[in-house]
Formats: C-alpha cells, sequence, structure tokens
C-alpha cells in the first residue's frame, strides 16, 4: 500500500476564525480524509512539531509527500527542506498544493520564483482537462467547476512542465496551468492549484479524485537507483562481429 505523508502549517486554523469555520481540524485532516478513503497509508505532519513531522524516519517511510503551506514558508527548516530534497531525488513522490507554489521545497525543485497573480473575491473556477490521456486525469471527464475559489493567474514563473494535465478558467477571465507534471532526479512532481484557505475544496470529489491520482502517479515505478563510483577500468566489451 502507497504510504501518504500530508503536510501543512496548520495555523491559520488555529487563529483565524474564518478558516476554522471552513477547516476546524485543519486542512490537513481533510486532505488525509480523502486519501484514505481512497484506500492509502495515510499519516499527517504539520509546522510546529518537532522537525516539521518530517524527520529521516518519517520521510524513510513517505512514499509520497503532499505539501501545503501559505503564511509560514520563512520558517520551514533549511535543514528541513534539504531531507524532503534529497528524497525526491531518491524517489519520493511530491504532491504541491495551492499557496505551496511559494514554498522553500518547490522553489528549490523549480529553479525559479514560482511568482503568479491572485485574487481573493470568490471566483468561479472551471478546471479544464486537457491531457486526457495522463494517469492523472482518470475518472474527470472533461473537468469540473467549483463554484467559488481564490483566483491564481498567469504568468506563472514555473518552467514549462513536462506534463500539463489541467487549465483553469476564472469568471474574471483569467487562465492558470493548474495541473503541472514534473520529474527531478528519481522523483515525480504534481503541482495542483486548488485550495484556498477559506473554500472547503478539499471536500470537493472533483479536487479530492485528483490528489488521489496524483499520488498514484507520483508513487509509480521509478526504475532501479543509478549507481554511480569511480570506474578505472572500462567494461569488457562482446565483439558484435563473427
Amino acid at each position: 500500500m502507497t504510504r501518504v505523508t500530508v503536510w501543512t502549517e496548520y495555523r491559520q486554523e488555529r487563529n483565524d476564525p474564518a478558516v476554522a469555520a471552513v477547516y476546524p481540524d485543519g486542512i490537513h485532516t481533510i486532505i488525509a480524509e480523502g486519501l484514505r478513503d481512497a484506500d492509502f497509508d495515510v499519516r499527517t505532519a504539520t509546522l510546529d512539531e518537532p522537525d516539521h513531522g518530517l524527520t529521516d524516519d518519517v520521510l524513510a517511510e513517505t512514499d509520497v509527500l503532499t505539501w501545503w503551506g501559505h503564511v509560514a514558508h520563512g520558517e520551514v527548516d533549511d535543514v528541513v527542506v534539504e531531507r524532503v530534497h534529497s528524497r525526491v531525488l531518491d524517489g519520493m513522490g511530491l504532491i504541491v498544493l495551492h499557496s505551496g507554489h511559494h514554498s522553500k521545497i518547490f522553489k528549490r525543485l523549480m529553479g525559479t520564483t514560482c511568482d503568479l497573480n491572485w485574487r481573493e473575491s470568490g471566483d468561479r473556477e472551471r478546471l479544464w482537462v486537457v491531457d486526457p490521456a495522463h494517469p492523472i486525469a482518470e475518472s474527470l471527464g472533461e473537468g469540473f467547476t467549483l463554484d467559488a475559489e481564490e483566483m491564481y493567474g498567469e504568468h506563472f514563473d514555473v518552467p514549462a512542465p513536462d506534463r500539463l494535465v489541467l487549465i483553469s478558467w476564472f469568471s474574471g477571465g483569467e487562465v492558470f496551468r493548474s495541473g503541472c507534471c514534473y520529474e527531478r532526479g528519481r522523483g515525480r512532481i504534481f503541482y495542483f492549484r486548488p485550495g484556498h484557505e477559506t473554500h472547503p475544496s478539499y471536500r470537493h470529489p472533483g479536487v479530492r479524485r485528483v490528489i488521489a491520482n496524483a499520488v498514484a502517479w507520483a508513487a509509480g515505478p521509478k526504475g532501479n537507483a543509478p549507481e554511480r563510483r569511480d570506474r578505472p577500468e572500462a567494461p569488457e566489451m562482446e565483439s558484435s562481429g563473427d
């Protein structure tokens, strides 16, 4: 069974009544609930735990890590960022959600600012599947609609995705690359846009389906780990002649 660690800051849910009204037990509990319903082995971790809940042992037992952050990106210890980065390169999947685009780990893996345009006005969002053959698009049909969400708009300063699975259109007219796939080292990364803290998007069946599909994809076969060492002697080559 795929082992998933769901990580969030768990700050605004405790300090902001508007967020607590939507996610009284934390965003991480609702994301974890959706993944458990999809038959994954799920644990949670949050910012204020020792090592942010992401010790070497926890990450060693994690096949896929989901990451949601917003107001405390700068508080994430660089030691933990390095730890997560190493695990991604070694094959751990990473699902970066919503405002996690500005997390230290995502910016390090992308090598760009990951900046974008935004508006908190409860726009209607239509997510369109643009790569229906990709495993993350399974069971989504042409897409789905969120009645109210924060707007994210282009330009999104990230490298061109290896595969673009979803785009978003907002009622204000903006569009956004909202489902982006990458590979770094042996690890698979998926960025998924919805998830503002004052909207119940993580309870929406379409959002839950995307996250579950993304976890399954990110945990997929990676091949053998490459062997890198000093090779003082060239290997013997078999002759192709008679």
